[in-house]
């Protein structure tokens, strides 16, 4: 039960960037402000662009693409507060999700009333995107989900609820937010981590990573997110034009395909794009591959 629950775990992470420490950002950054459930660092000009990093996750996961879009784009890095070790903030109780979404709809209201904004997120970061344009779709221009499902409990089977869920994520948020593992040495070879990248040093960034954010807020987090059912919400997300990549693992491909068409099945007008030869970090496992979808999204 605990290899389960930590592969579950870090199958809700989102990738890290290659580097075995995170890189400078390419371009000057600005620190926009600090909020109670997100910080938000803004660099370049242009339209707005939110990028949402997934769960345990910094805002490096975007440093390879942020100079490139920082020439046309107002490019705004939100990650979670604690998720990178810094103070939680808001995110020490309850309420996460929601309160991210909130921050970031704020944000865009004060800083550019009137403007809709890209978003793209990861993971996560993917769902937190799902809600605020079901929630405040006149922020929301274009969205891009990046390989995360409108319900979590789906990768347990067609038969999955948020009900029959409840038990094994409540659990899996104790067990996380009591620190259990985190005297370990993050290992790139670990059996847990190897859905998350077929790279070896991504595999190592995630574990490192995941090992450096705050537990309590990440056990918190992954249980919001898991037991967060937006397929209810399709059709009302749909109406921003939306994108969703999902990777295709060489070794499960007909399997993937079936569970990702089935599950936006309820929305046509979401567009999918299968990335094969993938693991959960497109980003990472396909950077040309990801830099491509991402400029066509931008461009549409």
């Amino acid at each position: 039960m605990k290899t389960l629950l930590a592969f579950l775990f870090l199958l809700a992470t989102a990738a890290p960037a290659l580097a075995a420490q995170p890189p400078e950002l390419l371009v000057p950054p600005y620190e926009a402000a600090q909020m109670e459930h997100v910080s938000i660092q803004a660099t370049g000009s242009g339209k707005p662009l939110v990028l949402i990093p997934g769960l345990a996750t910094p805002r490096e996961v975007w440093t390879p693409f942020v100079a490139e879009l920082a020439r046309t784009h107002w490019v705004l890095l939100v990650p979670v507060n604690g998720f990178g070790g810094d103070d939680p903030r808001g995110n020490a109780g309850q309420g996460i999700l929601p309160g991210v979404v909130a921050d970031i709809a704020a944000f865009l209201e004060r800083e550019h009333p009137g403007q809709k904004a890209a978003v793209v997120g990861h993971s996560m970061g993917g769902v937190v995107g799902m809600m605020l344009a079901r929630d405040h779709p006149h922020r929301v221009d274009r969205l891009l989900v990046v390989d995360a499902l409108p319900f979590f409990g789906s990768l347990f089977g067609p038969s999955a609820t948020v009900e029959s869920m409840w038990p094994t994520f409540d659990n899996m948020r104790g067990m996380i937010a009591s620190g259990a593992g985190r005297d370990a040495e993050p290992s790139g070879s670990d059996p847990s981590v190897a859905t998350m990248s077929a790279i070896p040093e991504g595999r190592l960034q995630v574990a490192r990573w995941s090992r450096a954010a705050n537990p309590a807020v990440v056990g918190q987090a992954l249980y919001e997110d898991a037991l967060m059912d937006l397929r209810p919400d399709l059709a009302a997300i749909s109406r921003v034009p939306t994108t969703v990549l999902y990777a295709v693992p060489p070794q499960i491909a007909e399997r993937a395909r079936a569970l990702w068409t089935g599950e936006y099945a309820p929305a046509p007008g979401i567009r999918l794009v299968p990335v094969e030869d993938s693991m959960h970090f497109i980003m990472l496992d396909q950077p040309e591959r990801f830099r491509t979808e991402l400029n066509a999204f931008l461009a549409r």
